[in-house]
């Protein structure tokens, strides 16, 4: 095959997004051939602003349904391949939004979200993010992802702080998740992980999307698609070839106070970090890039059975196991 005709044929999972939801992002990710993406829902609100914003991405896929249909399972993600549309699963990148109530998690379950990432970078009821002093899970935190293993909710732990990930991949009983992170082998960043944090959650069965964010790749905004391959093949290397997938964070189409939002503790309080100028890496800048990184993938010497579990297969595998479905 081609590189065009493999990318055509492959199941192509983004495992994070959190891009301007419209029917322009929609469209950009058909041109770029994606199957699936676990869409961000929630990062600093609370459960009924959470709610508003599942109410809101509701009506937008279903005024959009030429282009994207719900995922909840994986038998739905082949069927949007099957229907060539984009299938949208929603994410959590913070716990915060289940708030004190255990019971919220089969709530969320309910409404269609299959990933919730454990905490962003600052502490909150179930454990502590990467950018403070890591105080582990807590008790509550421990009730949390058994309720999220029952209800088949996968525990992210991207933005989470190094003991708190490792007390979470000891705790649950089903894979887990890096959704998008770097290996810190190639950049020291708090947002990326360790060799050892990488070998730690492979050999504990856990999964590690690798992220082109930036600001974590050692060239930053001179990166192009070839420094992020690279960086996909160093965590290859250390998780193995079924570990492994993609987790862009594409944020396409937002601008600086989006940004502001985020890299401020709960949206609004201190600063955590400031990003600077944010250029996605020559080569994969847009949703609509993604053909690009079958076809660097393919001559950088990877055969086509392992690109193929690099550009989804693998996290389909991955979310069948904790989803049950």
């Amino acid at each position: 095959m081609s590189p065009a005709e493999l990318h055509a044929d492959s199941i192509v999972i983004d495992g994070l997004i959190i891009a301007k939801w419209n029917r322009e992002l929609f469209e950009d990710m058909r041109k770029g051939g994606l199957t699936a993406a676990n869409c961000t829902v929630s990062v600093w609100e609370g459960f009924k602003a959470t709610v508003d914003n599942i109410a809101a991405s509701q009506k937008l896929i279903r005024d959009n349904s030429d282009l994207v249909m719900p995922v909840r399972t994986t038998a739905d993600i082949r069927k949007a391949k099957e229907l060539g549309k984009t299938g949208i699963l929603f994410g959590f990148q913070n716990a915060h939004a289940f708030e004190d109530q255990i019971a919220y998690v089969d709530v969320f379950k309910q409404l269609g979200v299959g990933i919730v990432q454990m905490c962003y970078n600052t502490q909150n009821l179930v454990g502590t993010g990467c950018y403070e002093r890591d105080g582990g899970l807590s008790g509550f935190g421990r009730e949390i992802v058994a309720e999220m293993n029952r209800v088949g909710i996968m525990c992210d732990l991207s933005h989470v702080g190094s003991k708190t990930s490792e007390e979470v991949i000891l705790e649950s009983k089903k894979p887990v998740c890096y959704s998008h992170c770097l290996p810190s082998g190639l950049k020291e960043h708090p947002r990326n992980k360790s060799d050892a944090e990488l070998k730690f959650i492979a050999d504990h069965g856990g999964f590690v999307g690798v992220t082109m964010f930036a600001p974590f790749l050692a060239k930053g905004i001179d990166s192009t698609i070839d420094d992020y391959a690279e960086a996909i093949e160093y965590t290859m290397n250390i998780v193995g070839e079924d570990a492994i997938g993609i987790g862009t964070d594409f944020t396409q189409g937002h601008g600086q106070d989006f940004f502001e939002y985020l890299t401020h503790d709960k949206g609004y309080a201190r600063r955590l970090t400031n990003f600077g100028k944010i250029i996605n890496p020559l080569g994969i800048r847009t949703v609509g890039e993604f053909p690009n990184l079958t076809e660097t993938l393919l001559k950088r010497g990877h055969c086509e059975r392992v690109v193929r579990k690099i550009m989804g297969e693998n996290w389909v595998n991955v979310l069948k196991d904790v989803w049950g479905e």
